[in-house]
């Protein structure tokens, strides 16, 4: 059974590797709670028990993460004008954005977008995206 676990775990860190923080906060979770649910429980109903209870848990922390800079990136478009730049750095990861929203029009469905260059530094590697966002029949912005 420790071998399984122990298997359960590198392929957990494997997964986090290349992963979004709520993807790998549900690996993190599930090894975790496998390993506490077998140390509970001493059977494999207890470690998969411990694994699901673990995945939820971790995927809503690291998914709560993904949010609050999502919330950011969107009060850029909302109220930063063309060419001007919104900074931050994520408390909770240490991770750094910029939002420059570059070019604002209407779509085709009459909606009104943004087109705006996001540079992103996580885990100490800098991207650079180009991302449009119209806003929805509810006056959100939604990436396209």
């Amino acid at each position: 059974m420790w071998k399984n676990l122990v298997l359960l775990l590198i392929l957990a860190a494997l997964l986090s590797s290349c992963a979004t923080k709520a993807q790998t906060g549900l690996g993190t979770g599930a090894a975790v709670g496998a390993i506490a649910g077998q140390a509970i429980g001493h059977d494999t109903g207890a470690t998969l028990i411990g694994a699901a209870i673990g995945a939820m848990l971790g995927y809503a922390v690291g998914n709560e993460m993904d949010k609050a800079d999502q919330a950011k990136i969107s009060a850029a478009y909302e109220s930063m004008p063309d060419g001007r730049t919104s900074s931050w750095v994520n408390p909770n990861n240490g991770n750094q954005f910029e939002v420059t929203p570059r070019q604002t029009y209407k779509n085709s469905y009459n909606q009104d977008c943004r087109e705006a260059e996001i540079l992103a530094t996580v885990d100490g590697r800098p991207e650079k995206i180009i991302q449009t966002a119209c806003r929805d029949e509810y006056g959100n912005w939604r990436t396209q």
